[in-house]
């Protein structure tokens, strides 16, 4: 049954919706899509399947048995995740550039912010502040399982949102935080809280480095 009126992209069966909202989107610049405009962005090449009249929608994968089984395996999960997992399924190239670039921007910013902190001044600050503030994300949706203690589990309607939510976590994390090496500039996980170097050859060639040019 097709619902009149509009919805999240992140509702379990938002095909069954008319149309698609976006309430913050740096890709989409529309703020609502019809449900099968949104599907042609992920499936730029060949749509699947996909019927739907003012009455009725249906998703028919019966002519690949490798697809259905994904379908029948995830037929408790959400539209979306299901959707991902079709070989016709794809993403723009520089979406994937861009979300690249916010993750470095966010990490090079954290890390030069507290790194060069009591060399700057408050207006220096507040810029770094501000391009933080800019990258705010998108949250997922959770439930309580009653397990054998009360456990929080996420719900994930792409793996972009895990990934971004996992970035959160690991740069934020003050025992295990994420860093940049002061030598070669890869992101690397800090198993010292006071640790700059990704590994003691980095290390050692800072130093040595920085010998040669105080000498």
């Amino acid at each position: 049954m097709v619902i009149v009126g509009k919805t999240l992209p992140t509702t379990p069966q938002f095909m069954d919706y008319e149309a698609v909202y976006l309430p913050k989107n740096q890709f989409i610049k529309a703020e609502t899509v019809s449900t099968h405009d949104y599907l042609a962005y992920f499936f730029p090449f060949s749509s699947p399947n996909f019927y739907k009249d003012k009455r009725t929608a249906r998703w028919n994968v019966t002519d690949d048995k490798e697809m259905m089984a994904l379908a029948m395996t995830f037929a408790d999960d959400s539209m979306a995740m299901a959707m991902s997992l079709q070989r016709k399924y794809a993403e723009q190239y520089n979406w994937l550039i861009t979300q690249f670039q916010d993750w470095a921007f966010i990490l090079t910013t954290s890390f030069l912010y507290y790194l060069d902190y009591d060399k700057l001044d408050e207006i220096q600050k507040d810029l770094y502040r501000q391009g933080m503030a800019a990258f705010s994300g998108i949250a997922p949706t959770y439930r309580i399982a009653l397990r054998d203690k009360p456990t929080i589990l996420w719900d994930f309607h792409s793996l972009l949102l895990g990934i971004q939510l996992m970035f959160s976590f690991m740069l934020v994390d003050e025992t295990k935080p994420l860093r940049c090496c002061k030598h070669c500039n890869n992101a690397f996980v800090s198993n010292h809280i006071n640790a700059m170097f990704c590994e003691p050859k980095c290390k050692n060639q800072f130093n040595v480095y920085k010998n040669r040019g105080n000498k």
